[in-house]
């Protein structure tokens, strides 16, 4: 499975979090899953770092060495990507998720979302 982690799904794994389903856990240490962190995630934690609504305890740049010790890719946002967010319907008004969607049916990931939102799509979603 292509697995593209929405933002709090990647925190609540790089924390511990208790909130992640087992599910999700066990499709994120399966080693025969790619996992995929977009950079709209990356880029919506900085953002709100910046604005003090969320805080890494061990600092930014140790969040994103976290990422790459445990084996994520960084999912780049595309031309194509850009274009399908223009044509997606509004259910959901997240930038952030809107842009996590359109990678998810463009390059045929499955979003681990708890969202109610994002599983209105039709993409594949785990929980």
């Amino acid at each position: 499975m292509n697995l593209l982690l929405d933002t709090h799904a990647l925190v609540w794994f790089l924390n511990g979090d208790k909130k992640l389903s087992d599910k999700v856990k066990t499709a994120i240490n399966d080693p025969n899953n790619t996992k995929f962190v977009s950079i709209a995630s990356i880029w919506e934690i900085a953002i709100k770092i910046s604005l003090d609504k969320f805080r890494f305890p061990k600092g930014f740049k140790n969040f994103l060495e976290m990422i790459e010790e445990n084996g994520f890719e960084i999912r780049p946002i595309s031309f194509e990507h850009t274009l399908i967010v223009s044509s997606l319907e509004f259910i959901h008004r997240d930038p952030f998720d809107r842009l996590l969607i359109a990678q998810s049916k463009s390059d045929n990931l499955t979003i681990a979302t708890k969202d109610d939102y994002i599983k209105q799509y039709n993409i594949q979603t785990i929980w």
